[in-house]
């Protein structure tokens, strides 16, 4: 593995290979390299914060890949760079990313404006990857202007990408009409703009439908306060790309203009603060022989029906690091 020195002034030229270094350096797991990622980090820090975060969101199927190969291609021949995390499932044999969505993106993978980067969701929660934020941080310190965050779309994967992002967009499919009153709240709260997907051909009605039937949902839920902007589009024709993009840079500008956009990064940066600090709890308790084997037994008895669940972590934390 190179010097993070060097390997962060390769990643500051633009060099491709050497970012995808860096993004295999913070996603390993092996001994050692948690101390050199952190050092690359550090390095880039400065030279990160300029691109715009986009979280792409929605049930599997909805069309996420599809729809930001469209448009990751119309920013790139405007002159943006463009950087797309695609958080893939995991192989459950190897651990590693399957790599569909680059197989997805196959015109956008090979656009000289643009990086790919397929990384395995592992047992992270939330439908992103465990070092997603380090990776989009790396994507800005090697000069890409917006970089977009596309999740797996299974469980919360909302709530995760949203801590992440500066917009976080949530597809729809023109067959959602009758199933709106399904849609998890917390999605079409944290959303901060909807995208009805395969609005052309025979779906077009449906889609402008399900659209305003989105459009009045999110007006009862944010009550007196401006709903989110929703846009019918399909990424097969470029119908209501241009309008989205648009929406998109719209609502970023007003957001850095009222310093909303400096607090909720603020607050993003805090919240991964304590992830990480949780994270390191749990992983040297888990390291510690007699806590592992006490937390075992703990199992073991809650497993037989003897004691409750709180009540045996009360038990082990207690004799351990936590009163």
């Amino acid at each position: 593995m190179a010097d993070p020195a060097e390997l962060a002034a390769a990643v500051r030229r633009g060099d491709r290979a050497a970012l995808a270094r860096a993004i295999t350096l913070v996603e390993s797991r092996r001994g050692g390299d948690a101390e050199a990622a952190e050092a690359l980090l550090q390095v880039l820090l400065p030279h990160t914060g300029g691109a715009l975060r986009i979280g792409v969101t929605g049930a599997p199927g909805v069309g996420k890949s599809t729809l930001i190969e469209a448009l990751g291609l119309r920013l790139c021949r405007a002159g943006r760079r463009v950087a797309v995390l695609a958080v893939d499932p995991s192989s459950s044999v190897t651990g590693g990313s399957i790599l569909g969505d680059k197989t997805r993106m196959v015109e956008l993978s090979r656009h000289p404006g643009a990086f790919v980067r397929p990384s395995p969701g592992g047992d992270a929660h939330g439908g992103v990857g465990a070092r997603t934020r380090e990776a989009l941080l790396l994507c800005e310190a090697a000069g890409f202007d917006v970089v977009l965050v596309e999740t797996i779309g299974t469980g919360q994967a909302e709530n995760a990408v949203h801590a992440m992002v500066d917009f976080c967009l949530l597809l729809l499919s023109p067959a959602a009409g009758d199933e709106l009153q399904g849609i998890k709240r917390g999605a079409m709260e944290l959303a901060d703009g909807v995208l009805v997907t395969r609005a052309d051909g025979d779906l077009a009605a449906a889609a402008e439908l399900v659209a305003q039937q989105c459009r009045f949902a999110l007006r009862v839920l944010h009550g007196g306060e401006p709903p989110p902007p929703v846009v019918a589009g399909s990424a097969r024709n470029g119908t209501g790309l241009d309008e989205l993009w648009r929406t998109i840079e719209d609502r970023l500008q007003q957001a850095r203009a009222g310093g909303r956009l400096q607090a909720r990064r603020a607050a993003q940066a805090g919240a991964w603060l304590d992830a990480i600090v949780q994270e390191r709890l749990l992983a040297g308790f888990l390291a510690d022989p007699v806590a592992a084997a006490e937390l075992q037994q703990a199992r073991a008895s809650v497993a037989r029906g003897e004691q409750l669940p709180g009540a045996a972590a009360r038990q082990v934390l207690a004799r351990r690091w936590v009163p």
